[in-house]
Formats: C-alpha cells, sequence, structure tokens
C-alpha cells in the first residue's frame, strides 16, 4: 500500500475541508466575520492618535466587497484543494511521474491559500491597516496557523515520490 502517497492525499483533502467549511460558515454567519472585517477596514480600534489612519476605508460598499473577496478566495482555495486530492487519488497507483504531476492543483490551491492567509490577513490587514493594534479584532494568529499548515503542506506534498514496489 503506498502510504505516503494516501497521507498526502489525506493532508490535502482535510485542508481542502478546512478551506469550505471557513467558506461555509462566513456564508452562515456573514455578519460576526463580517464585523472583522469593518473594523479591520475602518482602523477604528487600533491605538489612539495612529498615525496611519489616512488609510482607513470607511465605506460600506468597501468592507462587503472586501468581505466577499475573502469568501470568494476561500471558496476557490477549497475547490483548487479538492481537485487536486481527486486528482492524487486518482493517481495513487499510478508511475511516479503521472502521480508527481497530479500535484498541481493541489500546489496551487496551498500557494493561493498561503496568499489570503499571509498576504491577505499578514500583510495587509496586519500591517497595512495595522490590525495587530486591535486588541478585538486582531486575525493574526489564527491567519498565521492557516498559512503556516498550507506551507507544510506544500512542502511535503511538494517531496518527490518514487516508483511504488512490484
Amino acid at each position: 500500500m503506498p502510504i505516503i502517497r494516501l497521507v498526502k492525499i489525506a493532508m490535502v483533502a482535510s485542508t481542502a475541508l478546512f478551506a469550505l467549511l471557513v467558506t461555509l460558515n462566513n456564508l452562515v454567519d456573514y455578519g460576526s466575520n463580517y464585523e472583522f472585517v469593518r473594523h479591520t477596514l475602518s482602523m477604528d480600534t487600533t491605538f489612539p492618535g495612529n498615525a496611519l489612519k489616512g488609510r482607513a476605508i470607511t465605506s460600506p460598499a468597501l468592507w462587503s466587497a472586501g468581505y466577499w473577496l475573502i469568501i470568494l478566495t476561500e471558496a476557490a482555495v477549497g475547490i483548487v484543494l479538492a481537485v487536486g486530492a481527486i486528482r492524487l487519488l486518482r493517481a495513487l497507483r499510478a508511475d511516479a511521474r503521472r502521480f508527481n504531476a497530479a500535484k498541481d492543483w493541489a500546489l496551487a490551491g496551498a500557494g493561493l491559500g498561503f496568499l489570503l492567509w499571509f498576504t491577505g490577513f499578514l500583510v495587509i490587514g496586519g500591517e497595512w491597516f495595522v490590525m495587530w493594534q486591535s486588541k478585538t479584532w486582531n486575525g493574526q494568529e489564527p491567519a498565521f496557523r492557516f498559512y503556516m499548515t498550507l506551507l507544510a503542506v506544500a512542502i511535503f506534498i511538494n517531496q518527490p515520490d518514487g516508483e511504488l514496489p512490484s
């Protein structure tokens, strides 16, 4: 049994499930995380007298657009990872060249998730909108867990797989 391949497939499927559940939660409980986006973009809970407040976005239409961009990207991450898991599963017993080639969607999904949670939440939210200054609306720690998990999965999946034993 190609256990290392099964582990890789399970990891990709698990990260797909995670991203899809995050998407579902944001749709079902839209208001909770909308408030997170609103406070982050408006910078209303950053330090008093913050010299960077000129970056604040105070338009409800832009808050909604930003939140929908996040939700759609989360959905895309989940879908791309799910397709990646299916492609890997279909290549489970294939030769090494075919199994290694089947990793492209899984790696693309992990990369897209990294862009969302690192670039979106840590770089843009954390540094541009100085989310780190907010005691209430700071999503940097959860985002760190998400993108580090995706990074670890991508590194593990990207390790070349050899031929299966005869």
